[in-house]
């Protein structure tokens, strides 16, 4: 496949696009704080080009995301609409819910994508109807093999595991955690069957599709979006599956397989990065900048 084009800015290609869907989380913050760059070049785009949607495999529903970007630093300013994973994952939530008592995998504070679904969430590994995953219960100190036990257990029960984040890691400030998705491939691979809506899987697609028709008036064209984001399984797969041009930036999760030992990007390296899976970018850039 060719080598992606390397971008000093996202100024030198925004003309070519009327609409950006942008990862957040490794892309414009880090958790801990906000990028000024990435920041600033989607307050750019917004008011000189078109809607900027924030496309995230949080669990958390929209409200949620908002008011966390807010305490980052980070203000509509910079942003058109927000759609989630856990937007997206809701809908398979209320069509499981009436089967019986979940058991419910992730952080308390995570509370929010049930919010507004009758949904009992007492299940447990033997008498649950179906699994909701959206994080390892402690995601700085869990492993993922400690959930093979219990996994084996909903495995002979066919438990479904609905899986709020796809995302395996993330980075956290300078650590890197694990994430449900790292959960959800250890499930798929002893047997179990897994749901994801978010990044790569159409369902989050279709949300910001339709709002961007919404906030637009008209139909979009998929020619004229461009993703952003520094995930190879999910938004860079997500963006190929779709069919939209993407920009890689290459100072995520993938960093240390892309840049070389000076801590430089290596267009090669990246190349070989995106080849193993299959998988291509249009643009690649060490960081999202103006």
């Amino acid at each position: 496949m060719s080598q992606p084009e390397l971008l000093s800015g996202l100024s030198a290609v925004a003309n070519q696009y009327d609409a950006i869907f942008c990862d957040i989380w490794g892309v414009i913050h880090n958790g801990r704080q906000h990028f000024p760059p990435a920041y600033e070049a989607l307050k750019r785009f917004k008011a000189e080009r078109g809607p900027v949607v924030l496309i995230s495999n949080s669990p958390r529903p929209r409200d949620s995301l908002v008011a966390q970007l807010a305490s980052l630093g980070i203000m509509e300013d910079g942003f058109s609409a927000v759609i989630s994973s856990g937007d997206a994952t809701r809908e398979y939530l209320r069509k499981f819910a009436p089967t019986g008592p979940a058991w419910r995998i992730g952080d308390p504070r995570e509370q929010s994508l049930y919010e507004g679904i009758d949904i009992d969430l007492n299940g447990t590994p033997e008498t649950a109807a179906f699994i909701s995953c959206t994080s390892p219960y402690n995601d700085e100190t869990d492993t993922v093999e400690q959930y093979r036990p219990q996994f084996e257990i909903a495995v002979q029960n066919r438990q479904v595991m609905i899986c709020a984040n796809p995302d395996k890691v993330v980075q956290r400030g300078d650590k890197i955690i694990i994430c449900a998705g790292s959960l959800a491939d250890l499930y798929a691979s002893m047997g179990g069957e897994v749901i994801m809506a978010g990044k790569p899987y159409a369902p989050i697609y279709d949300m910001c599709y339709a709002e961007l028709d919404r906030q637009t008036g008209r139909a979009h064209d998929k020619s004229r979006i461009l993703a952003i984001g520094d995930g190879l399984p999910t938004d860079v797969l997500g963006a190929n599956g779709q069919g939209l041009d993407l920009l890689f930036i290459a100072a995520g999760i993938h960093a240390l397989e892309a840049t070389d030992d000076s801590g430089k990007l290596d267009p090669l390296l990246l190349k070989k990065l995106l080849d193993v899976e299959t998988a291509k970018a249009r643009y690649v850039a060490e960081a999202l900048r103006w």
